[in-house]
């Protein structure tokens, strides 16, 4: 069995308050579980109006899989944030 995480950090340029930010995470964390079947959660800064770090995790008995599909996770991602008004500014991938 293997589990994957990536951590994706967003930066949020045309945010003005916790709001306008809540919108785009929660905009993509629903996006996401509903395309991907995966966990999606902001797992840090949470206070800070135009950073968020969202955390995606998938568990599959295969390693390949899953390197697959995180990597079909980031490119959505990216593509729902930038729709948004948010930049994905860094990703890591990591298996357990």
């Amino acid at each position: 069995m293997a589990i994957a995480y990536l951590t994706l950090e967003l930066r949020m340029e045309t945010a003005h308050s916790l709001k306008d930010k809540r919108q785009v995470v929660r905009s993509l964390k629903d996006k996401l579980r509903a395309s991907f079947n995966v966990s999606v959660a902001e797992i840090e800064n949470l206070d800070l109006w135009q950073l968020a770090t969202i955390g995606v995790v998938s568990v599959s008995d295969s390693r390949d899989y899953l390197e697959g599909l995180m990597r079909n996770v980031e490119s959505a991602a990216t593509r729902i944030a930038n729709n948004a008004g948010a930049d994905v500014t860094d990703s890591f991938l990591d298996f357990v």
